[in-house]
């Protein structure tokens, strides 16, 4: 028997989050896990928004990651800290106070559905690194390993050398070594750090073909054009427009569950005036009004990888008692004066054909009466990678020059 096999293309993220010093199971609550995979996804279009007014170059992160490590620190915050951090989740409307572990619950209740059939490559994972001399409370411990599963681990900050040695080394295995160092430098003061890392992995329903993929120009600007290889496939594909925005949005399924929706601007608009009109509404009803059409798709391969400071963002969003010396985290360690004083993220993405030659897609050509309308990204766009049956937004992006790695 022959074994095909197949290049999939992979996403990875990891946050990081360091904290220095000095300066019986719940029932199911009321709240669903579709509350939390709205509410995560109106932090994520509010991030968006935040750090697409930064800059003007690709962005990429995952919005799941982030807003997993700050769930953890709920449960170590109290007073301003915790309301702060309650608001700028947009989380408010899910804390009961009679039910203190309802949000991690959930947390955990969205992860075990995405998560649940064993077959999706979807490999999200938890680290807390201490300190040997740093005391963190117990409850938040068995709270970090009951709904986060996080790993455990002692370190020596005081050795940077080691230290980063020993948590890069964990990183590469959690990825698969697609990300081989993160932690370039280390602050010897430090007595905590959260890492989260999401790693995807997976096939198009249908992969493209890579023996028809060739060189296209692909618009940056009206004054800045790049030659990027496209793919191209013809088939029934998902799609819609939004007329009032100026945006057609079309989606790729991948196997097992998850999808990638694309929005692409119309001709004439200008991708800055779609960034501030994304939000969480807009894009479940771009979902819920998309309809099955005969596309021809073309779509450039890219590979991005960006990092960001976010404990230079969160502020804007309101989280700003965390990371000064009114921090309140004495849930965490009966250490008073610990804050957060660095929020790392770091995602890569590749975006291929999802096929090698050994299982090269072979097709049939027929020639219709009428051609198919064509969908060619050729020009700044817009994707998201969500979990269909939760709606859940894993990733999401903006590709303004696929060639800028």
């Amino acid at each position: 028997m022959v074994v095909h096999k197949r290049k999939m293309g992979f996403i990875f993220a990891l946050y990081v989050m360091y904290v220095l010093t000095p300066v019986h199971q719940a029932e199911l609550p009321n709240a669903t896990i579709s509350d939390l995979s709205f509410k995560n996804m109106e932090f994520a279009m509010k991030l968006y928004t935040k750090i697409s007014s930064y800059h003007d170059k690709n962005i990429f992160f995952s919005p799941m990651s982030i807003s997993t490590s700050f769930a953890a620190l709920l449960m170590a915050s109290d007073g301003v800290t915790h309301e702060e951090l309650l608001k700028g989740l947009k989380l408010e409307e899910l804390e009961k106070a009679d039910q203190p572990e309802l949000i991690p619950n959930l947390f955990q209740l969205l992860h075990d559905n995405i998560t649940q059939n064993g077959s999706l490559n979807l490999n999200q994972g938890m680290a807390m690194f201490m300190h040997r001399q740093f005391e963190v409370k117990k409850k938040f411990e068995d709270q970090m390993k009951k709904f986060f599963h996080a790993d455990i681990k002692t370190v020596d900050f005081a050795d940077t050398k080691e230290s980063m040695r020993v948590i890069n080394e964990y990183i590469k295995h959690k990825t698969e070594y697609k990300v081989t160092e993160v932690i370039s430098s280390l602050d010897p003061l430090t007595q905590l750090m959260i890492i989260t890392t999401i790693f995807f992995q997976g096939a198009w329903q249908r992969p493209f073909n890579p023996n028809v993929t060739e060189r296209a120009s692909f618009f940056i600007d009206n004054y800045n054009i790049v030659q990027v290889p496209m793919m191209l496939q013809e088939d029934k594909f998902f799609t819609m427009e939004d007329v009032s925005l100026g945006v057609k949005v079309l989606k790729l399924p991948y196997e097992k569950g998850v999808s990638m929706l694309i929005a692409l601007p119309n001709r004439g608009i200008d991708y800055t005036v779609i960034d501030d009109e994304i939000t969480a509404e807009r894009f479940l009803s771009w979902v819920k009004k998309l309809q099955k059409e005969k596309l021809e798709v073309s779509m450039p391969k890219f590979k991005m990888e960006q990092s960001y400071s976010l404990h230079h963002i969160l502020p804007d969003m309101g989280m700003v008692s965390i990371f000064g010396t009114s921090a309140n985290l004495t849930k965490l360690s009966k250490d008073e004066f610990i804050k957060v004083s660095e929020v790392l993220h770091k995602a890569v993405i590749e975006v291929d054909e999802m096929g090698t030659t050994a299982a090269a897609v072979t097709t049939t050509g027929i020639i219709p009466y009428s051609l198919p309308r064509t969908f060619i990204i050729n020009k700044p766009f817009f994707f998201f990678i969500y979990h269909e049956d939760t709606n859940c937004l894993l990733f999401m992006g903006r590709v303004i020059d696929p060639t800028n790695n």
